[in-house]
């Protein structure tokens, strides 16, 4: 029995409908909760990030876990608690990531001496500091944005000159679904985790509209043939047709893809871990949208004008 894409697109479009409410539900919530709609990080709104962990080589130093409110209090006799987060790291909870108002060196060295005198003495192989003015930080958001504009209509030209408007326009809605959900989960843990974006972050979104576009491409490029080579008059049929001979390759270019990034967010470290996420949902995504949005979309669209097209016909 062969699996009828059409026949379930009722069902594959409201999967995707509450994947983009809640989406857009939890970038609201982010926004009244923290300001934006996503937890931006050092990259974005600019400030300094101080990043230690206790030398657990000193006899007694590593006793005991480090709180958030320990931190906080030391940062609120410091002034320097507006404004600032904290984050505990370590899977031991040694370690302190702070990110708070640009620091110069004196007040940098005067934290971690505060720190250290209250807290433990750090490892000084362990430390990082980054600074970055909320200048840089908004241009860098800016860049990224202005970026995947361009991207978008880069596609959108691309598709219509190979193919036709509809085609571009259905392609996109994949695309975006595929941004906005792979966004939604960032507002979420944002919101629950204190998961921050940078701009690996805006890289990943720029890598997922590559990948899904593709995939979509692909399906694009069997409907047209098949519609042209075979005697196929039903739409339904066509684009059923035109999935599943697409269908095994859509998987294993989705699999062996997800791999190696699945591996990336497992053993690649926290530089990496969260882009390697994104770039997960968005690949899961893409191939989701490609196979079941795009294509039924699209199906569905040429049947509405085709019928407009036979009624001063007949």
């Amino acid at each position: 029995m062969k699996f009828s894409v059409v026949k379930w697109e009722k069902i594959w479009w409201s999967i995707s409908a509450v994947l983009c409410i809640g989406s857009i539900l939890a970038m609201v919530i982010s926004y009244y909760s923290i300001g934006t709609i996503l937890r931006p990080s050092l990259d974005f709104a600019g400030g300094t990030r101080l990043q230690v962990e206790l030398d657990c080589t000193i006899p007694n130093n590593c006793d005991r876990a480090i709180t958030a409110n320990e931190v906080r209090q030391i940062l609120e006799a410091e002034n320097l608690a507006t404004n600032s987060s904290i984050q505990i790291v370590g899977g031991d909870q040694h370690g302190i990531s702070i990110r708070t108002k640009t620091l110069d060196v004196e007040e940098r060295s005067k934290l971690q001496q505060v720190l250290t005198d209250k807290i433990g003495i750090f490892d000084e192989k362990t430390i990082q500091i980054d600074t970055v003015g909320p200048t840089i930080g908004r241009e860098l958001f800016i860049s990224g944005i202005l970026a995947l504009i361009v991207a978008f209509a880069g596609i959108i030209v691309y598709l219509s000159f190979r193919f036709k408007t509809d085609y571009a326009i259905f392609a996109i809605v994949a695309l975006f679904h595929d941004v906005l959900v792979t966004t939604g989960a960032f507002a979420i843990l944002g919101l629950v985790a204190g998961v921050e974006v940078d701009t690996l972050f805006l890289v990943a979104l720029l890598t997922i509209t590559g990948f899904s576009v593709n995939d979509t491409v692909v399906i694009y490029d069997r409907i047209r043939e098949t519609s042209k080579t075979t005697d196929i008059d039903n739409m339904n049929d066509i684009v059923d047709e035109a999935v599943m001979q697409t269908l095994t390759r859509s998987i294993n270019t989705s699999v062996t893809t997800i791999l190696p990034v699945l591996a990336i967010f497992l053993f690649g470290g926290e530089t990496l871990k969260y882009f390697a996420l994104a770039l997960i949902i968005g690949f899961v995504c893409g191939a989701y949208s490609s196979i079941f949005i795009a294509s039924t979309l699209l199906g569905w669209w040429r049947k509405i004008t085709n019928k407009k097209q036979a009624i001063p016909a007949s």
